[in-house]
């Protein structure tokens, strides 16, 4: 009995825990949700309201009115998805010559590609926007996706899971007779999947969240980037806290649709990677 009452406490106090930590990681987004549906009256209001009795959604069709938010969106999207799909086929390529291919070189190349991580973006901001403007892409979408691809990251990943992967594998396939290419492709890459998954959440979120360098690469109206966008609800004068609360809701999502319906490919991600060699 001593025993029951002991877990039923243990159980009850995680649970808990649980709703607390929920409530303050949901808490922003409740209030960003909440605010968005407020006139800008009821905002700052003291004390706070949650559920406003004037709760409407003219503050979202505001923001299609007062900016051409359909297009920043196709462009996050359109950059974001580009950059995923490049960046996961390059990086699984580099990541598994890293891992299962024996060239002269190939630990002080990894070495090289892992330095990079401890190098700031802030310390190549300018340099990458004067190679830009020399190559003529400021404004364009090779501006925004061509320097979001390479990231150490995603090769570290991806060659920790080639390591695992049993060279029987391979040997079967060479014995049928496939060549490096297509074991790659036939072999390596449908292992992968869970990986690949796990990965191209993060880099579609990394990219859809973007906002320094597209702040910097383009600035035109009709190339600006969803986050980019958002700004433009701020003024010398005071900003449209209205308008930036529904923006930022339907900014966000995207990435909540992606996240949840990949979540699961995350944790088997971990769990199949490992930390080998």
């Amino acid at each position: 009995m001593k025993k029951t009452r002991s877990q039923l406490l243990g159980t009850g106090g995680y649970y808990v825990i649980c709703i607390i930590l929920a409530i303050v990681f949901a808490g922003p987004f409740i209030w960003m949700l909440s605010s968005s549906l407020k006139p800008a009256n009821e905002i700052f209001a003291r004390p706070p309201i949650l559920i406003s009795p004037n709760a409407s959604f003219d503050n979202y069709q505001e923001v299609f009115r007062q900016a051409p938010f359909e297009r920043y969106m196709y462009n996050s999207f359109f950059v974001a998805t580009t950059v995923t799909a490049v960046a996961l086929l390059l990086h699984s390529m580099a990541g598994y010559a890293l891992a299962r291919l024996d060239f002269p070189g190939k630990r002080i190349a990894f070495a090289g590609i892992l330095a990079t991580l401890m190098i700031p973006f802030y310390t190549i901001l300018i340099p990458l926007a004067l190679l830009m403007r020399d190559l003529g892409w400021l404004n364009t979408y090779l501006a925004l996706i061509v320097p979001a691809i390479p990231h150490a990251f995603g090769i570290f990943w991806l060659r920790q899971f080639f390591l695992g992967m049993p060279s029987e594998l391979e040997d079967a396939a060479r014995i049928d007779g496939a060549t490096r290419v297509g074991i790659f492709f036939r072999i390596a890459l449908p292992l992968a999947r869970p990986v690949l998954a796990a990965l191209a959440v993060f880099f579609f979120l990394a990219n859809w969240d973007a906002f320094l360098w597209p702040l910097i690469a383009a600035n035109e109206p009709d190339m600006r980037m969803v986050q980019v966008g958002i700004q433009s609800f701020t003024g010398e004068h005071g900003n449209a806290w209205e308008l930036i609360m529904a923006a930022s809701v339907i900014a966000v999502l995207p990435t909540l649709i992606l996240f949840f319906g990949l979540q699961r490919f995350i944790v088997a991600s971990v769990k199949l990677t490992g930390l080998k060699g």
